[in-house]
């Protein structure tokens, strides 16, 4: 009949697509519902606000960075991706955790457990004695050797309150500005807030130069401190200059004019104190 025999090499004729494997592309294709939440410990309720949820792909990109590919605020997060593999990263205050998400075609949920406390700080002077909240700030370090540790959170206020990821932290507590500091290692545990008080062997201190003692202070005199060292640590130009001190033997020069006067004085933990710098003394 003039048919050619058929090839018994040639390679079979694909197969159509069928409705069947369509749909099943389709499906792997389609974004899925999913549905995230989070809780400070493993029997805690489901945290209420505060949430930042951010969701990855596992494929880095041309620079080698895992793509965005979703972002909440909401505390019980709901998106929609595609079924495959995903990366979640869900932060609260600073206390933060990162774990994969398998998402399948139809509903998907998934919990994460941040084991997180808080930690809210403060500091007085040896002896309970307040220090005024404007003087005062707060840095909280990883633990550790010095030179291994990091910032995580820098700057803080008296009573602020931290969520931190629970753990052993290191914290300096800043009294002024020039050397009262001091420093702790504190631990924060799951599901607790811890109140800590870091306490400084300092004072505030004020100066003024007078013609005799309890006299007017006199203007408009160039003020240094000096520490044992000789290192000038403070310097004001002004009738009634103010500082804090770390406990500790300083020297203090009034400048007015071409005459500088002079005085040896002593820091101790206690009340803010005045100390006063005589014309008489040179």
């Amino acid at each position: 009949n003039g048919e050619l025999p058929a090839d018994p090499t040639a390679p079979p004729a694909a197969a159509a697509e069928t409705p069947a494997t369509e749909a099943i592309s389709a499906l792997t294709a389609t974004p899925q519902p999913v549905s995230l939440s989070a809780r400070v410990t493993q029997e805690g309720a489901p945290i209420p606000e505060g949430l930042v949820w951010r969701i990855f792909d596992t494929k880095p990109d041309a620079n080698g960075e895992l793509a965005l590919v979703a972002k909440s605020d909401a505390p019980a997060a709901s998106v929609e991706l595609p079924p495959g593999e995903y990366v979640v990263h869900v932060a609260y205050g600073r206390a933060q955790v990162s774990d994969t998400l398998t998402v399948v075609p139809g509903d998907n949920e998934k919990s994460f457990v941040l084991d997180a406390g808080a930690l809210r700080l403060n500091s007085a002077i040896t002896g309970d004695i307040a220090v005024p909240a404007t003087l005062l700030k707060f840095d909280i370090l990883t633990a550790g050797a010095e030179a291994s540790r990091t910032m995580v959170a820098e700057g803080l206020l008296p009573n602020d309150i931290v969520t931190l990821n629970a753990g052993t932290y290191h914290i300096v507590s800043y009294f002024g500005d020039i050397n009262a500091v001091v420093r702790a290692d504190l631990r924060v545990e799951p599901g607790q807030l811890t109140d800590a008080t870091l306490y400084h062997h300092a004072s505030q201190v004020s100066f003024k130069l007078v013609s005799e003692e309890g006299g007017e202070a006199i203007a408009d005199v160039e003020w240094t401190v000096k520490d044992p060292d000789g290192v000038t640590i403070f310097s004001e130009l002004g009738a009634f200059p103010a500082t804090v001190l770390a406990q500790g033997k300083y020297l203090v020069l009034a400048k007015q004019g071409d005459t500088v006067f002079n005085r040896e004085f002593e820091v101790q933990p206690g009340p803010p104190r005045e100390v006063q710098v005589m014309t008489t003394s040179f």
